[in-house]
């Protein structure tokens, strides 16, 4: 084991003693609070806004209105290419506070709440061990089922300027709403930005809904830049601008459906900028550049690494993410990844990754669409126009795709087709980039022990007593054999054979189990319905131990037509759908099932579905409305 004193060396260049037995401390592990009086150690500042990406001045959007970020990009190191790994907030955030992936954590859900192993500390509780004064002003949003992360202060008067000792260095977090998706649509507002020439992606059909919604985006912008402007000023006045490093980024790309939810590169490519001042310059990567812009990869899971880098601080083992600047600054990554999970009351698994210039994205249930209902996303006006105007037929292809079933594999190629609309996936000019970036993702799921791949309910089954990352890494978790069956079994062109099928469907791992069922609505073929070994098969499946098993046994039951099985299913869905029976998250995956196939239920199961419970008395933590919401969507009669 490398000596932690041999890391022992003036960050800042200065030969003050007691600056130097300061920093002796941290690497050692202690706090120098005895000596805070001659701490040279940089404050460190984070500035951060919801629900926008890279919109800005400074990243060369010429529709924008951002005086003060762009001031603060003219001073810093711009990073062209930022993901922020998940595209909603809650996975993001559970992300950065940990330095690692939410997948390897089991809280890559939106908003969940999943125990940590008792050996992980979260950034702000090592920086405050090691003298640092620490706060958040003020949204935490981890999906950790204590939300406690070690702050001084986390609230909405936290600031630097509570501290006791002005002489404490600080790591500060600023968060600003007023860009969240909530302020796209709320009323009454008088636009500031001319809807006509509001830049519309794509993918977006163009109506004055659709142009409003975004001309209202960007005026939120401006005044989450004047907040920006704020907060730097108050910087400024206390004197701490030469002394403070800087960051500011957004929390993923913008609240406008198809950015936020999806990891796309447009719900996860978020604006950062890097301001170190002249007095800390040996912190700052080495290609830094006042001004510049940097074409190095960066993404959530580095920044705490990095904030504990720059404090002088090593990172964790347990830290997946790799600092970008400090003194335990690390190579640069030649990909980054992004992942989607449960939405809201909508089960979904996505991963992607970006080289910079393609993305690759996988999808593990390619039979449901992009965008299905999500309540709180159908408040917005562009949502609403948009899916009206698809039942209605008047969109055009690329503007209708996000309503339907999707491929089990996308590629993008972002210097030609920025919006990524166009799937390179099949062409075959593109077929080694293609391979390249899937064997990325497997193995980087492999590599972190992705949860991800087995259903929410599962995951809390399987974990017992122990938290889920200690379950994953355990070797009762198979992760190589379910990655490989999650996307051979879900690869609609070029499917596993029924005798493969079979034999995963016989796996003791349930979660080979689970995605060799599932995988079967993925084929494109449909011969397998009528085949006598998968009816076997399914039989068993419905008796499984697992809950989750059971639920996508019936839902590809409901696909067997004119077979017993197929009968039997909806009655098996109406038990496990039930709240009270299996708990919250079989029944979610339950009502999803049931309502994928919504249409051709019998109406006597409709009814049976909108009389189902609604609640558990002592939900999961942070969702226990979701059950609800999918029996109330159906119950008023939404399609």
């Amino acid at each position: 084991m490398t000596d932690p004193r041999q890391d022992i060396r003036p960050v800042i260049g200065r030969t003050s003693l007691l600056s130097l037995l300061g920093l002796m401390a941290v690497s050692l592990g202690g706090v120098p609070t005895a000596i805070s009086h001659a701490d040279e150690r940089p404050n460190i500042l984070w500035i951060t806004s919801e629900d926008n990406g890279p919109e800005l001045g400074c990243y060369g959007d010429t529709y924008a209105d951002t005086p003060n970020i762009d001031s603060l990009a003219s001073k810093s190191l711009r990073y062209k290419r930022c993901w922020s790994n998940a595209p909603v907030c809650a996975p993001a955030r559970t992300t950065i506070v940990s330095g690692m992936y939410a997948t390897s954590l089991g809280g890559h859900h939106m908003r969940s709440g999943v125990r940590l192993p008792d050996d992980i500390k979260l950034y702000p509780q090592i920086l405050r061990e090691a003298g640092y004064y620490t706060t958040n002003n003020s949204k935490t949003d981890y999906n950790f089922a204590d939300p406690d992360a070690g702050w001084n202060d986390s609230s909405g008067k936290a600031h630097w300027r509570n501290r006791s000792d002005k002489h404490q260095p600080f790591f500060s977090v600023f968060n600003f709403t007023i860009s969240h998706e909530s302020k796209i649509r709320n009323k009454p507002h008088t636009l500031v930005h001319d809807p006509a020439k509001a830049p519309l992606p794509e993918y977006h059909p163009d109506t004055p809904e659709v142009r409003r919604d975004w001309a209202q985006y960007y005026d939120r912008l401006t005044e989450m830049d004047r907040q920006v402007g704020q907060v730097l000023k108050e910087l400024d006045e206390d004197g701490l601008a030469d002394s403070t490093i800087v960051f500011y980024y957004g929390d993923h790309g913008s609240g406008m459906p198809r950015s936020k939810r999806w990891p796309f590169d447009s719900g996860l490519h978020v604006p950062l900028l890097l301001h170190i001042p002249a007095q800390f310059q040996e912190l700052a990567p080495e290609k830094y550049l006042s001004g510049g812009s940097s074409d190095r990869l960066t993404a959530f899971v580095d920044l705490a690494p990095t904030a504990l880098s720059l404090a002088g601080i090593r990172p964790p083992a347990n830290m997946q993410g790799v600092a970008f600047a400090g003194k335990f600054e690390g190579p640069a990554k030649p990909m980054i990844f992004g992942f989607r999970g449960r939405m809201d009351e909508r089960i979904d698994e996505v991963r992607s990754v970006t080289d910079g210039r393609f993305v690759y994205m996988k999808h593990f249930y390619p039979e449901r669409p992009y965008l299905k209902h999500v309540g709180y996303m159908f408040e917005t006006p562009t949502t609403q126009v948009w899916k009206r105007l698809f039942d209605e037929g008047k969109l055009n292809e690329a503007q209708a795709k996000f309503w339907q079933p999707k491929p089990s594999e996308e590629l993008f190629d972002l210097e030609t087709d920025p919006d990524e609309t166009i799937n390179l996936a099949q062409d075959p000019e593109h077929a080694d980039d293609v391979a390249r970036l899937r064997s990325a993702v497997k193995d980087w799921m492999i590599e972190t022990r992705d949860l991800g791949l087995l259903p929410e309910a599962e995951i809390h089954r399987r974990s017992g007593d122990v938290p889920p990352r200690t379950f994953g890494l355990s070797e009762a978790y198979e992760i190589g054999e379910v990655v490989d069956v999650a996307f051979a079994s879900t690869d609609r062109s070029a499917p596993p054979s029924i005798r493969q099928m079979t034999r995963w469907i016989r796996s003791p791992e349930s979660g080979v189990r689970f995605w060799a069922v599932r995988g079967l609505l993925s084929r494109s073929d449909d011969a397998w319905q009528n085949n006598e070994s998968i009816q076997k098969v399914l039989e068993a499946a419905l008796l499984d131990p697992s809950p989750s098993v059971r639920v996508a046994a019936a839902e590809v039951a409901l696909e067997m037509s004119g077979t017993d099985l197929q009968k039997r299913a909806p009655g098996v869905l109406l038990g496990l759908a039930n709240v009270e029976n299996h708990g919250h998250f079989v029944a979610v995956a339950a009502l999803n099932a049931l309502d994928q196939a919504w249409g051709d239920l019998p109406e006597s199961i409709q009814k049976q579905v909108t009389e189902l419970p609604r609640q558990l008395k002592s939900p999961p933590p942070r969702v226990g409305k979701y059950v609800g919401r999918l029996i109330d969507y159906r119950t008023a009669g939404d399609q």
